[in-house]
């Protein structure tokens, strides 16, 4: 009598472990050998939940599916997996002392910002405290950081200032018109893509002015153009009025009026022209700003000028450097005490027997302009104040050139 034996069925590769992103589609891959008449079933260990029954899906769940390859590797499909999808997945064959083997599932999730529960636009007034809130789902957990969309300093206090900021809430102290604009919230856990969000902070504030020139001179007949810098949000309304009157002035022939908007987007430039001037135009003009936080107004004065002569300026010739040298030293030697008198240049006082020498140059550079002019001279007042001047007169072609250099001294006769 023969007994036939039956071998019992065996796993021959691991489950493994799995990482997909949600939405794609997976499969888990269970190999059996001498499977015989055993049956195979896939189970959510997490949830106790049966899927599939050798070719038969359990599971109400419309994604699931189970396919094999000769009953030797039976496969469980996940289509559009969702995230918790993920978990510990057992493969089990129907023994009498039941077989099992574990595989993992992890769904990683792109982040997502959560519009509900994070912060939009936000108004403040200047000198205001302001907390920003960004809220991200995703797997593994996002992590949040924060950058100005015009790559400027986050300044959370006004002694701290940041090009990044990390963490779900950003707050500001004593807000500035210098941190209105666009603040991006950065989501991101490693998963592509990372997702961010704009939330725009304006900082409102009451006008403000400032003039370059309060007062401004034209001639008669020519034309003129006063101009201020306002700074306002929201923008500002900006007019011209006369200061004597109060009128207000329209662009026309005599007026031409701009309001130039500039970086950043709260400063404006603002002109005011005045074609072909007559007496009645000179008189005070205000600027004026207003917003629904405040107004200002600022004055320029029109004056009456001279006309620019058109007389060309006559040649002028410096004195040289070496004349000057010569004049300080016989300025130093006057009373026999060169350290009395200090007249500062690029090479410092000479003293000693150098005076003499200057003195000699002096003599030479006199005989040689004596032929030309013998009015030049010395004069030295015999023995109390007394005002030295020396005069040298050089003649050239079209060009006199008198340089004179005052020198007071006291000439002591003991």
């Amino acid at each position: 009598m023969s007994v036939s034996t039956t071998l019992e069925p065996t796993f021959v590769e691991e489950i493994g472990n799995t990482t997909v992103p949600a939405g794609r589609s997976i499969k888990l891959a269970c190999s059996v050998k001498d499977l015989g008449t055993y049956k195979v079933a896939w189970m959510l260990f997490d949830k106790s939940a049966i899927l599939t029954v050798h070719n038969h899906v359990i599971t109400r769940n419309p994604r699931i599916s189970v396919s094999h390859d000769k009953h030797r590797t039976w496969y469980l499909h996940i289509s559009n997996v969702h995230e918790d999808d993920k978990g510990k997945y057992m493969c089990q064959i129907n023994t009498a002392t039941a077989k099992t083997q574990y595989g993992y599932l992890d769904v990683v999730v792109p982040p997502n910002i959560d519009d509900s529960q994070s912060s939009s636009d936000a108004i403040v007034r200047e000198n205001a405290n302001v907390t920003l809130t960004c809220k991200a789902t995703g797997s593994p957990t996002p992590s949040i950081r924060w950058k100005r969309d015009d790559n400027e300093k986050i300044v959370i206090n006004k002694t701290f200032e940041v090009m990044e900021w990390e963490g779900d809430t950003l707050e500001m102290v004593r807000i500035s018109r210098l941190g209105m604009g666009a603040y991006l919230c950065i989501a991101s856990n490693g998963v592509p893509p990372a997702v961010s969000k704009q939330i725009k902070v304006s900082v409102d504030f009451s006008p403000m002015l400032s003039i370059p020139h309060q007062l401004v001179g034209a001639p008669l007949g020519y034309t003129v153009t006063l101009e201020c810098y306002t700074e306002a949000h929201p923008t500002s309304l900006n007019y011209w009025t006369r200061g004597d009157d109060g009128r207000m002035i329209h662009e026309s022939k005599k007026y031409k009026i701009t309001s130039v908007a500039e970086k950043p987007a709260y400063k404006t430039h603002m002109t005011l022209t005045i074609f072909d001037l007559e007496p009645a135009d000179y008189a005070s003009y205000k600027c004026v700003a207003k917003n629904p936080r405040g107004e200002t107004d600022g004055s320029i004065r029109l004056y009456m000028s001279t006309p620019p002569s058109t007389i060309p300026s006559p040649t002028t010739t410096e004195l040289s450097r070496k004349a000057w040298d010569v004049l300080t030293e016989i300025n130093n030697s006057i009373d026999g005490n060169p350290s009395s008198l200090t007249f500062q240049n690029g090479k410092g006082s000479k003293i000693g027997s150098k005076s003499q020498s200057n003195l000699n140059e002096i003599d030479k550079s006199e005989q040689k302009s004596s032929d030309l002019d013998r009015k030049s001279s010395y004069n030295w007042p015999p023995d109390h104040d007394a005002a030295v001047t020396l005069a040298i007169t050089t003649t050239t072609t079209g060009t006199i050139t008198i340089l004179t250099l005052s020198v007071i001294a006291m000439w002591i006769i003991r």
